[in-house]
């Protein structure tokens, strides 16, 4: 059973931008906040955008589909990371089984 499922990721030039998105089991999802976390190489997993806080980033949620996306512009290098989508840790302790995430890549 796949609880977080993420897409979207690819290269893309430096002040390009690219559309993350999260599809989540019912399960997982429903009654939960929700946030998205990266994970830069040789650093450590960090939550970097909200559902409810926004984080910096234009993100939304489609509870219909239980899918929630990342809007993601004027990216830069630095952004280049695994990106993972789960419950908000913020709020929550109880986070589901991390995904395999989606590789984001800001190179000329």
């Amino acid at each position: 059973q796949v609880q977080f499922a993420e897409s979207g990721g690819g290269l893309v030039q430096p002040g390009g931008s690219l559309k993350l998105s999260c599809v989540v089991s019912p399960r997982m999802f429903k009654g939960y906040h929700m946030g998205w976390y990266r994970q830069p190489p040789g650093k450590q997993r960090e939550l970097v955008a909200r559902i409810s806080g926004g984080g910096g980033v234009t993100d939304y949620a489609d509870n219909t589909k239980n899918t929630f996306t990342l809007q993601m512009n004027s990216l830069k290098p630095e952004d280049t990371a695994v990106y993972y989508c789960n419950r908000d840790e913020r709020i929550h302790t109880d986070l589901g089984s991390w995904g395999q995430g989606t590789q984001v890549t800001v190179s000329s």
